[in-house]
């Protein structure tokens, strides 16, 4: 018997659909009021699902798809096996009019200097149709100062990127040849000396150039996919990522450090710890003994992981975190600042900031 029924709510009374852009629990997992399932986005917002009681749930949706109104997300249980109808949510028909954007992909359509007009009007156009209808490069000129020194791209001009030139900067082994960001605003632009030299237009450029490598400024503690589709950007225009050590980190030597991995300023990585590729050990955070961290995983500021801790791909473990010795926290997971986690963790699971983790719902 069904319990309960989660749809898609209507967030902006112009828009009859939304897009599923996030994915936060595993389909026959229990879960408790209040936590957090879904999150979808229309031109005008971005807004979180939460569990509206406690149940097993059953998705009836992908990630990615674009849902009308009322469509079924997934449905709530009493008990993991239970039989309900699998009535699935229904993509969004082609709406009428003019073009629908989200907001992430009309900052990217502005930044690429994208015609507007361009972009199709018979969906929600999100970042992934701005990439396909952005057409031909910008041809710019660049010049590049000699240096001695092998050269490195910083994608990013926040905060996050601030930090990585501050590595590259302090190690002095690599020459900065400038940051690529996608707004097109700071283009000319100095951070911490280092010249904005326009947005992704150039990469093919600067690889013509002779710049090979790159370190990706962008934290993506809000959304990790975004880090990764940068890396993967990069990656496509050719170029390959070294790894970035603090030179007040400290990496025990029997360590094995990956590809593209970032350790920043006071950060500990243990005996036999395994960073794989693309991820990263913020400041002041702990990574003990015979740990393994997955692939684009963020280990924020002053968490505090015991030994033989293994978390898998695109997790993020949030400031001040604490686990036990020995426990497995899955792929696709956030963990909230301050949590302390005591049991396994399941893909995709999200446990909120300031609580318990015990191995059951929260």
């Amino acid at each position: 018997m069904i319990k309960s029924e989660i749809l898609v709510p209507l967030l902006n009374a112009n828009e009859p659909e939304a897009r599923l852009i996030g994915v936060h629990i595993q389909d026959g997992q229990f879960v408790e009021k209040s936590i957090l399932l879904f999150t979808i986005e229309t031109t005008k917002a971005t807004s979180d699902i939460e569990s509206p009681q406690a149940g097993f749930i059953h998705i009836l949706a992908k990630e990615g798809e674009t849902l009308p109104v009322g469509a079924r997300l997934a449905v709530l249980t009493d008990t993991a096996q239970e039989p309900f109808e699998t009535q699935p949510a229904h993509p969004a028909a082609a709406a009428k009019g003019g073009s629908r954007i989200t907001k992430p992909a009309r900052a990217l359509a502005e930044a690429l200097g994208l015609d507007l007009t361009r972009l199709p009007t018979d969906r929600l156009v999100t970042e992934e149709i701005v990439r396909q209808f952005s057409g031909a490069t910008k041809k710019i000129a660049i010049e590049l100062p000699p240096t001695d020194k092998p050269r490195i791209l910083i994608y990013g001009a926040g905060g996050h990127a601030k930090s990585v030139m501050e590595i590259v900067i302090q190690n002095n082994v690599y020459s900065i040849a400038g940051i690529v960001d996608d707004d097109q605003r700071l283009a000319g632009k100095q951070v911490l000396g280092i010249p904005v030299l326009g947005t992704r237009d150039l990469l093919a450029e600067l690889s013509k150039q002779g710049v090979h490598l790159a370190a990706n400024g962008v934290g993506g503690i809000i959304d990790i996919g975004v880090r990764v589709r940068i890396f993967e950007q990069l990656e496509r225009a050719g170029f390959t990522f070294p790894v970035l050590v603090h030179p007040r980190a400290t990496v025990e030597p029997s360590a094995k450090v990956n590809e593209g991995v970032q350790v920043f300023a006071n950060a500990y990585v243990g005996a036999e710890a395994v960073l794989h590729p693309r991820c990263m050990v913020n400041t002041n955070a702990v990574v003990s003994h015979d740990c393994e961290i997955g692939a684009y995983t963020h280990i924020a500021p002053g968490a505090l992981l015991a030994g033989h801790v293994h978390v898998g791909e695109r997790t993020l473990v949030g400031m001040g975190v604490t686990t036990t010795i020995g426990i497995k926290i899955g792929s696709g997971v956030r963990i909230g600042n301050g949590a302390i986690v005591l049991a396994d963790v399941p893909d995709k699971m999200v446990i909120q900031a300031g609580r318990f983790w015990v191995g059951k719902a929260e």
